[in-house]
């Protein structure tokens, strides 16, 4: 590890960790102990082990040490929980898969018998939708329009394949859908179209494995609050009492993002301590923090108005590269089964956070990276902050910019 002292969190999937909440955050505390006036907890969105996410965090964390201000001594935590990678690749690692969701080692088995085999006949693409409700524990009956379930694992498969593979052709042509994208094989994708011979067949395929993708994104997004609300949020007011000068900072990467985020549900009322959250491509939606949402105002956020919760500024960093954000997010979280509105305006109602920032929150300051560094963060409230001009793809966060941002928000830079 780059930095010191460090403490490492972990949580299972279900947000317990060894000795509860008290148990870990007495071994935080002793931070406090040793003269830390400031603890940054970070947590990752992605990794196959906790050798991985250490290294994750060295990297991010490096610059930290030259940061801190005077009268400052900064103490570190890893937060290390079971997610699975959301890679730029459409087909997982399988053995990982099955490390990562206990219990489905024969639904992971067949699935990839079938992703190898790419049997040509359509009873083959009704088994596929059905194991992967069965991966993600999501039961087809009496879910159609919940939303809280991604349309793509109860629409009709056929249906919801085709649309992924037009929006990886969509996102390929850098967000044109003209040429390739409008068909996939050229046929123009049409009802009337032979369903599974040549071209067709692997264009379905294509998006079966897109789909499978999006079903572990869906599993580790939702897991990613499971941990923060029931885990870190618990922990952190267990913390805020026994080491109430201790200043907490949140910082989140991706599903991590959401992890941090979540943690605020958790976080008691009365527990004042956490005085930052900064999230770098989060991968939940830019209406979280939203007490009404615009296409629905009857409807609030996941998470609204919980930034009153933080003693001080809750800062999102996106980017417009993130293709991650851009393209595949909104099409696990919509709930249209329109074609059209999948790779259209109707999508940015199904924005990430990480992709344009946080979206119909009143108050909400919107900065460039350069004006950040430059001029500092407001002390409260949302602030959006546009770091394309480091940030290239969704996994491309460990900049020395960030971790200035990341000082800005808690106020602790010199």
């Amino acid at each position: 590890m780059s930095v010191g002292p460090y403490r490492e969190i972990t949580f299972d999937k279900d947000g317990d960790g060894p000795g509860g909440p008290a148990g870990q955050a007495a071994g935080l505390a002793g931070l406090d102990r040793q003269g830390c006036t400031d603890l940054l907890v970070f947590a990752h969105g992605w990794n196959n082990s906790p050798s991985v996410a250490a290294r994750f965090y060295s990297a991010f964390l490096a610059p930290f040490p030259d940061l801190a201000g005077p009268g400052v001594r900064l103490g570190y935590a890893g937060v290390v929980w079971p997610s699975m990678m959301f890679s730029d690749e459409p087909v997982p690692d399988f053995a990982s898969l099955a490390a990562t969701v206990p219990g489905k080692t024969a639904v992971v088995a067949r699935i990839a018998e079938l992703v190898g085999a790419e049997p040509a006949r359509e009873s083959a693409f009704a088994e596929f939708g059905a194991l992967l409700r069965e991966l993600t524990d999501t039961d087809r009956a009496g879910l159609a329009g919940d939303p809280e379930v991604p349309d793509f694992l109860v629409a009709d498969p056929l249906t919801t394949y085709a649309a992924f593979a037009d929006a990886g052709a969509y996102a390929d042509t850098d967000g044109d859908p003209g040429g390739d994208g409008s068909g996939g094989d050229g046929s123009g994708g049409g009802d009337g179209e032979a369903l599974f011979g040549g071209d067709r067949m692997k264009r379905l395929w294509k998006g079966a494995k897109e789909a499978l993708r999006q079903a572990t994104y869906y599993t580790m997004k939702r897991r990613a609050g499971v941990v923060g609300a029931r885990g870190l949020g618990p922990l952190l007011g267990e913390l805020g009492r026994t080491a109430p000068e201790l200043r907490v900072h949140l910082a989140g990467h991706s599903f991590g993002g959401r992890l941090v985020a979540h943690a605020l549900l958790g976080l008691p009322d009365d527990v004042r301590t956490v005085k930052s959250v900064t999230l770098l491509q989060g991968a939940f939606s830019h209406y979280a923090f939203a007490a009404r949402l615009p296409h629905a105002p009857g409807r609030r956020g996941s998470l609204p108005d919980l930034q009153h919760r933080i003693d001080g500024p809750l800062v999102a960093c996106h980017s417009r590269h993130d293709t991650a954000l851009r393209v595949f997010y909104p099409l696990a979280s919509r709930l249209s089964r329109d074609d059209d509105a999948i790779l259209g305006e109707d999508g940015r109602r199904w924005g990430a956070i990480g992709y344009d920032g946080i979206q119909a929150v009143p108050g909400t300051t919107a900065r460039t990276l350069g004006t950040v560094l430059r001029d500092g963060l407001p002390g409260s409230g949302c602030v959006s902050v546009d770091a394309a001009e480091v940030v290239s793809e969704h996994s491309d966060v460990c900049h020395p910019e960030l971790a200035r941002v990341v000082a800005r928000a808690g106020r602790f830079g010199g």
